[in-house]
């Protein structure tokens, strides 16, 4: 039997789960098991291996996304440089325990937002500045697209959402909402800039994914933009664990 699981705390609801049992029942997958393993000090996970010789691999979420790098061999480059690690592959053959962290986040944004870029697709604003943010710009800047963060307050290399203008959205056709706004429960939040401004060239990605379609892609939408949500950056970066787990 081959285990694999998610760390984090708490964890009352599990994408990772869900997925990688359906699609153990669904490929007819054999001897293999996702199991939740709800930790909340980061210095548990080398018990939680000790305990589990058959485990083969984890998903990291929060709190322990950067805490975990310590603990592990190695990163690859984008978790190194995006600081978070939520994918963890683990080797304890031969009795040498070997732990490789990587960042998946990037993998699935990245090939869910390429397929929708076109030529005039060459700068983007970023709202929010948080861990989601790292992986976007880490994508971003792998792309060659310039970005600008928009945050509420003050801060360093970042505008404030009132300092978007007609001229800004003109040059800027990427917005990309990294911020829990327009999440359940808060349906009737988003990003507020001024969305009548917006045009058929822009391009509207939501990492949100639930609902489906948050106020800040409808309103992107109403003016004509193309909108994406999380939900694809969601299944391609577990796909990617798995990849990783066998290869």
């Amino acid at each position: 039997m081959r285990t694999f699981g998610l760390i984090g705390f708490p964890l009352s609801h599990s994408f990772s789960k869900k997925f990688f049992s359906e699609k153990f029942e669904n490929e007819k997958i054999a001897d293999c098991s996702y199991e939740l393993f709800p930790i909340e000090n980061t210095n548990d996970i080398q018990d939680l291996i000790a305990a589990n010789p058959s485990l083969c691999g984890l998903n990291v979420t929060i709190p322990h996304k950067v805490n975990v790098i310590p603990f592990l061999n190695e990163i690859d480059d984008a978790a190194e440089e995006i600081g978070a690690v939520n994918c963890i592959s683990i080797n304890q053959n031969d009795d040498k325990l070997k732990l490789r962290g990587y960042n998946t986040d990037a993998y699935g944004f990245s090939e869910s937002l390429k397929p929708l870029l076109e030529k005039h697709h060459q700068k983007a604003l970023i709202f929010g500045d948080g861990g989601a943010a790292k992986a976007v710009k880490y994508v971003l800047n792998q792309l060659g697209i310039s970005y600008l963060v928009v945050v509420r307050n003050p801060a360093p290399n970042a505008i404030l959402y009132s300092a978007i203008t007609k001229e800004i959205l003109n040059e800027y056709t990427i917005l990309i909402n990294t911020t829990p706004l327009g999440m359940l429960p808060n349906l009737d939040s988003y990003p507020p800039i001024p969305y009548q401004f917006l045009t058929a060239q822009h391009l509207a990605y939501d990492l949100v994914y639930n609902p489906e379609e948050t106020e800040f892609l409808k309103k992107a939408k109403n003016q004509g933009a193309k909108i994406k949500n999380g939900l694809e950056m969601l299944f391609l970066q577990a796909e990617r664990s798995w990849y990783i787990w066998n290869s």
